[in-house]
């Protein structure tokens, strides 16, 4: 497999190819807060589920999904079975649906497949999986398509954020153990994706959410993004999917022709595959059994003919540009239908000067698109962004900021808005309903009811190739 990871070319074939069957373009939002809770979106709720504000750092008081479990350990699967009953429901797919979204991201923590958690050392809740099931269930019913993001990685990829589920200065993700763990994780969603009914909405699984910018700090981040790619077609071999611009072939013996668990554990020691994809594909199986019997998936994992016809998945990395200092590049590691992400939120600085004709400035000509294609990393979605600013903006101003992103990031594979709700409480102020929630922001009419219409069409016509006092790209 890696002398075809050599050769590899990123072709127009290739991008065609990973859109098969799949929006022409993505319009989506994410589901922020579900089954990765962050409590800057639901406050009150954080509060009243026993969670505390901190005064200092994230990692002062009970602020995560880990720390709860660790403050509560006797009730804190009660608790977030409540939770995730009631935050993303049947209603709130049905209001997306009539609002024209096509896509969503689902934030994920390693914690969801709960054979990866090394308890006693780590407490997370219990129990996500039979709400992740039946929520891609909804959205596949309704039309919608989903991609499952590895927002919180073992060991913690990013310091000191809440969507980690464990704040900490203490980053452990970019290690052997933990690499491994989230290629294991790879393993059993690929797997879900393609034979659990319910996942039938999958079309990309990411590999990382937002990793520490500074690539000094994330030592063999590169190889675990081919060790990514490999662990997904590997299971797509088994599973008997054709892998686009690859010529690998593995045949599974007749004897386990009829239970998809014990081939892959026959093929997962394939020399095809490296040494640590192998041992990825070996220690999914395990898991993949103990989902069966938890989530009565034991005929399909063990007892059914399991070759498919579905297309492949989309692989899905942040695009290389998010990271600096001689970072790998997620376009070496394709094999097969490969897409990326880039996120950009003006609010948090350092993008352009905070008054409204800098930002204008600065979407108009933003260059992100083109410089990602010149290095292979294509097609190209926005998978977090939002209408907040450094600035009090006007409502006139909201409109042209919605319709100027929405209009720059559509030159590309598409939008997912960061979130498709928040709280609504006296601890969540106006402004935030109107910026940060896309039903807000439908509410409040900034963004269309109809996600590809624009207020205005020529909203960037008078900001282009101007200049402004801008501090990024």
């Amino acid at each position: 497999m890696r002398h075809i990871l050599a050769g590899l070319v990123f072709s127009s074939t290739l991008v065609a190819r990973a859109w098969a069957g799949q929006p022409t373009q993505i319009y989506g939002v994410n589901l922020g807060s579900w089954l990765v809770l962050e409590p800057g979106m639901l406050p009150q709720e954080w509060l009243d589920m026993g969670g505390e504000s901190c005064t200092r750092s994230c990692w002062s008081c009970i602020s995560t999904e880990s720390s709860f479990a660790k403050a509560y350990p006797d009730t804190v699967d009660t608790k977030f079975a409540q939770h995730w009953d009631t935050w993303f429901t049947q209603d709130d797919v049905d209001t997306l649906k009539e609002a024209g979204i096509n896509t969503v991201r689902v934030p994920l923590g390693y914690w969801i497949v709960e054979g990866l958690v090394d308890r006693p050392h780590e407490s997370y809740p219990r129990g996500g999986l039979n709400y992740l099931r039946r929520g891609l269930g909804w959205l596949k019913d309704a039309g919608i398509q989903a991609i499952l993001d590895h927002h919180a990685l073992p060991g913690v990829q990013t310091p000191n954020q809440s969507f980690t589920g464990n704040c900490t200065t203490d980053v452990q993700f970019y290690t052997p153990y933990n690499y491994h763990r989230a290629l294991v994780w790879t393993a059993v969603m690929t797997t879900l994706s393609h034979l659990d009914p319910n996942f039938g909405s999958v079309f990309a699984i990411e590999a990382i959410n937002e990793p520490i910018m500074n690539a000094t700090f994330t030592p063999h981040y590169g190889t675990f993004q081919k060790n990514f790619v490999q662990v997904m077609r590997g299971v797509e071999l088994i599973l008997g999917i054709s892998v686009p611009s690859s010529s690998l072939s593995l045949s599974v013996s007749a004897s386990v022709s009829s239970n998809f668990t014990a081939a892959l554990s026959a093929a997962s020691s394939a020399t095809i595959f490296p040494v640590d994809v192998q041992a990825a594909l070996s220690d999914a199986v395990p898991i993949l059994l103990e989902i069966g019997a938890a989530c009565g998936l034991q005929t399909i994992l063990e007892a059914s003919p399991f070759k498919q016809s579905r297309d492949s998945l989309v692989a899905n990395f942040m695009d290389v540009n998010w990271q600096y200092d001689k970072p790998s590049n997620p376009a070496d590691a394709a094999i097969g239908p490969q897409a990326y992400d880039n996120h950009l939120y003006y609010s948090f600085g350092g993008v352009a000067a905070d008054d409204p004709e800098s930002y204008m400035i600065s979407i108009c000509n933003l260059p992100r698109l083109q410089a990602d294609a010149a290095v292979g990393d294509s097609p190209l979605w926005f998978g977090e962004w939002n209408l907040a600013t450094q600035f009090n903006a006007a409502d006139e101003f909201l409109y042209k900021w919605a319709d100027a992103q929405k209009l720059v990031y559509s030159k590309g594979a598409g939008w997912i808005f960061w979130n498709f709700k928040i709280e609504t409480s006296s601890l969540m102020s106006e402004t935030a309903a109107r910026q940060w929630s896309y039903l807000g922001g439908l509410k409040f009419g900034f963004l269309t009811q109809d996600p590809t219409a624009l207020h205005d069409p020529n909203v960037c016509v008078p900001y282009m190739h101007s200049t402004s006092n801008s501090t990024g790209s």
